[in-house]
């Protein structure tokens, strides 16, 4: 079976991992337009052997692992050199944009919209971890417009995978994401932009820092040229979540302001209940 990663980050060199640890007589390709990051994905032996878009033709799978403003360039092209019996699947953050730029493309029915929820705050291919995506929900979306045989395919290597499977359609994948992950990683970056900006008159501030920073900011360690494009694609709901949040912001800031501290109370007490729903989701 040939299989090949295009882009051999933290995402697709996780896949690498464990797909080879999970199928026998398979080569993993590897394509990036770093050409370091295949030097070390070759080295790590994430992948087998390098390859480039052209040789696609002889594909099973192609997992596009890129950010999302370059996955809606490349899609296209890949969907035009491989076989009628090639599975295509991307692994990005937003989902419309990328089904409605091949929505009429002769091989759609090669193509599956998927978003692995997985990852860490690191990237490259010294990253990729094996087991990452174990426990982990996988979305699909607009699983009906990939042909059945395909389906029955990709659906198997989640299950080696250990991935847990959530169908979805594209528009309210987009705006779900943009409260549970985009808007997570907004915070965690404006919150660190604002305890540097801090530190800059105050140098002992870091020393303060606890556990509690150190994982509330870890998001703010990932990529901005992965995150700048997914928040481009799916600005109309990255907007409205971010009003609410501000909203809530303000309305905590006006309680301390006129030292309401039962209702200050009473707004922590309610959101408590997020442990109950989050335990929940995870058994």
């Amino acid at each position: 079976m040939n299989i090949y990663i295009i882009g051999v980050g933290l995402i697709g060199g996780s896949m690498a991992l464990d797909i080879k640890s999970n199928y026998d007589n398979v080569t993993v390709f590897g394509i990036d337009t770093n050409e370091n990051y295949l030097d070390v994905a070759l080295n790590l032996n994430i992948i087998d052997k390098k390859a480039t878009i052209p040789d696609l033709n002889d594909a099973d799978f192609v997992i596009l692992a890129v950010p999302v403003d370059i996955a809606l360039v490349l899609l296209p092209s890949i969907l035009d050199v491989i076989n009628d019996d090639a599975l295509v699947l991307d692994v990005g953050s937003t989902k419309f944009p990328i089904c409605e730029s091949i929505s009429n493309h002769s091989k759609r029915r090669n193509f599956m919209a998927t978003h692995p929820i997985a990852g860490t705050e690191f990237s490259g291919p010294t990253a990729a971890v094996l087991g990452l995506f174990k426990g982990k929900t996988n979305i699909i979306c607009e699983v009906e417009k990939t042909t059945f045989k395909l389906q029955q395919q990709a659906l198997e290597l989640f299950d080696k995978l250990g991935m847990r499977i959530r169908y979805m359609d594209a528009k309210s994948h987009d705006k779900h994401i943009a409260y549970v992950s985009h808007l997570s990683h907004i915070s965690a970056f404006m919150l660190g932009k604002t305890v540097i900006e801090k530190e800059k008159d105050e140098r002992d501030i870091f020393d303060m820092a606890g556990s509690g920073f150190e994982s509330t900011v870890r998001l703010a360690k990932s990529s901005p040229a992965m995150w700048t494009p997914i928040f481009k694609q799916n600005k109309k709901h990255v907007v409205k979540t971010l009003g609410e949040y501000i909203s809530n912001l303000s309305k905590f800031k006006e309680l301390l302001e006129s030292d309401n501290y039962e209702a200050v109370f009473q707004e922590m007490q309610s959101v408590n209940k997020i442990k109950e729903i989050l335990n929940n989701f995870n058994k």
